[in-house]
């Protein structure tokens, strides 16, 4: 299941910090309220509406206004679902929403709740977080003998063993759909389609339905497919892929944001090749998703990247091309073929030196 120790430690803080369990909610005039929510903030967030919603297809559970750094809610939920908390259009946590009662610290994240689910779904973290605590103990020890890196083969297996139980135990509710969801961004449209079809009743939800689209789409943007082309407005001018691939040279696009860091981090493998052959005949372009144009356009400047931008994308080229994740990099050869795509440092360096080794040969 992993990869690599990133991968590792990413799931480990995914799986723990998402709190996982919601479910449809109805609310009678006549039955008492089975959930109790309380939310702390600081006072600096009095007067701010708090949204809570099903993280699943995004339906509002609840609201209430902050006051006093306190938000609370009640209400009727039928079975238990996964809620986000929404402040200001910010997320400001998620949990699990069951009958009970729920705390949550929006500053620290942390939520104490008197549920079952909550209780199995502690556990479980606690366990998660005990094995990455040992994993990344190792990790960083001196030495890479081969008594090292059996151990961390060792908690590898163990940490997948402790989640395919977990989500073993839970196919038929929330907790499975999560640990479902959690695992199937990583998997390739062929595993995604094959992991669906042993779990059908995944493919009920809509975040799952949704990933499902996006598989397909990566699969038709694959290695080998011919670029799709998408256009983006900003203010009077219009942005197309087209009017940079496809256009004779090999060319190589970053899709990227600003806040995220690990596309920061990959600027520097790309600003190394775009020193190695940006003059031999290799184009480069940014495409900027999710992400504000100011946002943008400062990136630009701190971390001075030379090549030509699109940008204010949003979710646009990152749908038709089935992106789930960034950044997500992609080498176009002179007629607008995918070459390589999803690669990162070395690999992507690899993979653009054979590409231009070949226009010398062929020159």
């Amino acid at each position: 299941m992993f990869s690599n120790h990133r991968y590792f430690i990413i799931m480990s803080r995914s799986i723990t910090s998402l709190f996982a369990a919601l479910g449809i909610f109805s609310c009678t005039a006549a039955a008492a309220d089975n959930y109790n929510v309380k939310v702390t903030f600081t006072p600096d967030e009095d007067g701010l509406m708090l949204y809570m919603v099903n993280y699943d297809d995004g339906t509002k559970i609840d609201s209430s206004l902050v006051d006093n750094g306190i938000a609370s809610m009640s209400g009727i939920i039928t079975a238990p679902v996964m809620a986000q908390l929404v402040l200001d259009g910010n997320r400001a946590g998620s949990f699990i929403l069951e009958p009970g009662t729920t705390n949550v610290d929006a500053n620290t994240r942390s939520v104490k709740a008197s549920g079952p689910m909550n209780r199995q779904w502690d556990s479980f973290s606690k366990r998660l977080e005990a094995i990455t605590t040992e994993y990344n103990s190792i990790f960083s020890s001196a030495g890479n003998d081969n008594e090292k890196q059996a151990l961390l083969k060792g908690l590898e297996e163990r940490y997948n063993a402790v989640s395919d139980s977990m989500f073993a135990a839970n196919t038929d509710n929330i907790i499975g759909y999560r640990l479902f969801l959690d695992k199937a961004y990583e998997l390739t449209p062929s595993e995604f389609e094959s992991r669906l079809v042993n779990y059908p009743d995944m493919g009920n939800y809509t975040r799952i339905k949704r990933l499902r689209v996006s598989k397909s789409n990566e699969a038709a943007t694959s290695v080998g497919n011919k670029f799709k082309d998408f256009s983006i407005q900003n203010g009077d001018s219009i942005q197309k892929l087209s009017d940079y691939v496809g256009k004779g040279k090999w060319t190589l696009v970053d899709f990227w944001a600003s806040w995220c860091g690990p596309c920061i981090k990959e600027t520097e493998t790309l600003k190394q090749l775009y020193s190695k052959y940006s003059d031999k005949g290799l184009d480069f372009l940014g495409v900027a998703v999710w992400d504000e144009p100011e946002n943008t356009k400062k990136a630009i400047r701190d971390h001075q990247l030379p090549w030509p931008m699109i940008i204010n994308a949003q979710t646009i080229p990152t749908d038709i091309y089935g992106i789930a994740g960034i950044p997500c990099i992609i080498l176009f050869d002179p007629e607008g073929n995918i070459v390589s795509r999803g690669k990162q440092g070395h690999a992507l360096i690899k993979d653009v030196d054979e590409a231009m080794t070949n226009v010398k040969e062929n020159d």
